[in-house]
């Protein structure tokens, strides 16, 4: 298979979250699953979780994100894809007992589904991966098989944050990694056609100590652009016949 010349996690794929606990947890507090986990939490506030819906996990990686999705929304069906063979591999070993979960290899470019497939299309910390060429691609493809009034999320390092740049520079596989702003990313969803983009920032406060007590407080910063991550959401709305 031919894949698009964006960073390929093969090499990592075996002990990709034991690498990402060691790089992040002395800066944060907590290990690598963690962050998987409140992405899903964090899309728990604003979707419907009681809705039976169709996820799609574009650079899915190790799987890790679809026991979140299955455990939280209950009644959705989950697909992950990546361009890492070895990835898809470990993902299936681990996640596919789950029920309602399937993974698959495909290309980085042509998303290997029919048009109008997905309620929701998510993409956690991967396009800062992704060339820069290929990004209106991708996002353009997200668009196609999204059901119409179906959402796109996409998570994201933020590169206004010293701590986040700090734990990227010294990431061993982030290292041809380009952070993005958020509003490049949500003028990229508008330029492909998708509507309503906004952004909403998160992973403010360490998780150490006393300073953990501190962490709901976080969801009234959404505002502040310095947070660690942040999420872009924007729905596909067809056009109405006249």
């Amino acid at each position: 298979m031919q894949k698009a010349q964006n960073d390929n996690f093969d090499e990592f794929a075996a002990n990709y979250r034991e690498v990402h606990t060691e790089n992040v947890q002395k800066l944060s507090g907590k290990d690598s699953e963690y962050f998987s986990e409140y992405k899903i939490v964090e899309l728990s506030r604003r979707f419907d979780t009681d809705k039976k819906i169709r996820i799609l996990d574009l650079g899915c990686g190790d799987g890790i994100c679809s026991k979140f999705f299955r455990s939280i929304f209950k009644n959705s069906s989950y697909t992950g894809i990546d361009i890492s063979e070895e990835s898809v591999d470990v993902a299936k070993k681990q996640y596919s007992s789950l029920g309602d979960v399937s993974f698959e290899v495909y290309d980085g470019e042509h998303i290997p589904f029919e048009d109008n497939s997905f309620d929701l299309v998510f993409i956690a910390c991967v396009m800062h991966h992704i060339k820069s060429d290929n990004h209106k691609q991708i996002v353009s493809e997200c668009r196609r098989v999204l059901k119409d009034q179906g959402s796109l999320v996409i998570f994201e390092h933020n590169p206004n944050n010293p701590v986040t740049m700090k734990a990227v520079n010294t990431c061993p596989f982030d290292k041809d990694a380009v952070l993005m702003k958020s509003k490049y990313l949500k003028r990229l969803m508008t330029d492909c056609g998708l509507a309503g983009a906004k952004v909403r920032y998160t992973i403010f406060i360490p998780r150490v100590g006393i300073l953990e007590k501190l962490v709901p407080l976080e969801r009234g910063l959404y505002w502040c652009p310095m947070g660690g991550q942040y999420y872009v959401t924007a729905n596909k709305q067809e056009a109405t016949p006249e």
